[in-house]
């Protein structure tokens, strides 16, 4: 605990903070303290206690003990809109926007009314100055259902700097932003720093940490390992401190595929709304990387060949026959399946159980005569279970208690099941930890081993480096280059990435040197 002496200095304190959950025990006695002007990094596995540590100093959940000091004064908010009121905002991992409302009712909801009328124009008005200072094109009045992931992330982000914030919690900001997007979002944590603004800043990736903030406060298991200077400590320290071992994962040096591999999956010449004339061929054990900026339609392509969006032209060939995917049940029936960016709204029942999950793709398997079997269910979800390490006291645990790497391989396990040999891994490891990341990379290099052929979008380029056998890159909608393994790197990426965009010319003169 601080001692009198020293409170002065904190804008938040939580000390001996004590949650349990159903029999579960999220927290054991965990403290951090914030300063003016400083960011806080918040780092641990999924499931340490982060994002419920968190929900306690926001008011979405009441603490069982412990205390919290804002300015030194005791508070035990009951509400969100309390903490919101004392200047406390929370920009969630999990996106929490309303699809039917306009961007700017969004950023102002509950705030829009002039009297007894609503005030469109007033709020359009502010979140359009608020998106120019942010240096970002979104319109206010388009609805947030048409907008990408990563716009809607932005239009968090705003919508928690709206309010006259003394802290700001960013929990995995930028999970669904561009290198661009977030230089974006650095500079204007800078500028709240200056301003004063307290913030806590959760992310897996830590490189970010290491870059952006001034001291590091580490859960485990729900407990507190420490806090230390950001300046003080290594990558490998801070992974040491958040899972008691050290991993790493460096880039791949050369592909494993045979050069006369089977072709068993073929695009040519796909367009559509947002694809312009794209082609290219997915051998059998191979992993193929997706790359680009936001934008370039790396996402759309995938979505055309699951048959989830309309395609205007082009063809598609599964082991040199030609298919007509139309819908995602055609997709399926041809031995794709597709694992969205976004699991918890396309890829999960998070309502449901584990077992219930693995086995929506495949549920005819299970049904005669309109009854389903549940001992042929539940022994096919133990199998899955053990074979891909789903860390779970039981099948009949729902999705939505499980960490973000465990509920990604109930996704993954439920392709395996239908026996997809084509698999598309939109963003595989989006808000998954350091030690998940190494599991779910194992799982993937080990399907392609078995046979099985991936498709890998990701904005991560340590990650496309990592797995791909090839990147084939994006800019803008169109094929703007494939490249080996053995010849990609950051900048040979990005040089391509950039094609056709206002980047073109710095990232192609970095590439050069």
């Amino acid at each position: 605990m601080v001692n009198e002496e020293t409170r002065s200095e904190y804008v938040l304190e939580m000390i001996g903070i004590d949650k349990r959950f159903q029999g579960v025990h999220a927290l054991k006695g965990c403290s951090l303290n914030l300063k003016r002007g400083e960011v806080l990094a918040l780092v641990g596995e999924n499931g340490a206690g982060k994002s419920t540590m968190m929900k306690i100093l926001t008011g979405i959940h009441e603490y069982d003990e412990g205390e919290i000091l804002h300015f030194g004064k005791k508070i035990k908010f009951k509400t969100p809109r309390a903490a919101q009121d004392a200047g406390i905002s929370i920009v969630h991992q999990e996106l929490n926007l309303m699809n039917h409302l306009t961007v700017a009712q969004n950023i102002f909801i509950g705030r829009e009314s002039q009297g007894f009328f609503l005030d469109d124009k007033g709020i359009n008005k502010k979140s359009a100055e608020l998106f120019e200072k942010l240096g970002v094109l979104i319109d206010p009045q388009e609805k947030v259902m048409n907008l990408t992931v990563g716009k809607q992330q932005i239009v968090e982000i705003a919508r928690a700097i709206s309010f006259d914030a003394n802290i700001i919690i960013f929990d995995e900001p930028t999970s669904t932003l561009t290198d661009a997007e977030i230089d974006l979002l650095f500079n204007i944590i800078g500028e709240l720093k200056e301003k004063g603004v307290a913030m806590v800043y959760i992310s897996h990736r830590l490189d970010e940490i290491q870059r952006i903030t001034d001291r590091v406060t580490v859960l485990r298991d729900g407990e507190l390992v420490g806090t230390k200077d950001t300046s003080d400590l290594t990558i490998d320290e801070i992974i040491h401190m958040m899972i008691g071992r050290v991993t790493f994962e460096e880039p791949k040096q050369s592909s494993s595929v045979p050069d006369d591999a089977p072709v068993v999956l073929k695009a040519e010449n796909l367009c559509s709304k947002d694809v312009n004339n794209v082609s290219f061929k997915l051998h059998r054990g191979e992993i193929l990387g997706f790359a680009g900026l936001m934008g370039a339609g790396r996402t759309e392509v995938a979505r055309l060949i699951f048959g989830a969006d309309k395609r205007w032209s082009g063809d598609i060939f599964i082991n040199d026959f030609k298919v007509d995917i139309r819908s995602p049940r055609d997709a399926v029936k041809h031995g794709i399946g597709y694992l969205s960016e976004d699991r918890k709204r396309f890829g999960l029942a998070v309502g449901m159980k584990i077992s219930d999950n693995m086995v929506l793709a495949t549920l005819d398997d299970y049904t005669t005569s309109g009854i389903v079997n549940d001992a042929k269910i539940k022994a096919v979800a133990n199998e899955y279970v053990e074979k891909i390490d789903v860390r779970t006291p039981s099948i009949e645990q729902f999705v939505k208690n499980l960490s973000g790497g465990n509920q990604q391989k109930v996704v993954i396990a439920k392709w395996l099941i239908r026996n997809c040999d084509i698999l598309i891994f939109d963003e595989p490891t989006r808000g998954i930890d350091v030690g998940a990341k190494s599991e779910i990379y194992k799982l993937m290099n080990s399907l392609a081993e078995s046979g099985k052929s991936i498709i890998m979008i990701s904005s991560e380029l340590p990650e496309l480096l990592r797995m791909s056998d090839r990147v084939f890159v994006m800019c803008e909608g169109a094929h703007t280059g494939t490249l080996s393994i053995d010849k990609a790197n950051q900048h040979s990426i990005m040089a391509l990435a950039a094609q056709g965009s206002s980047l073109t010319r710095s990232a192609t003169a970095t590439a050069e040197e």
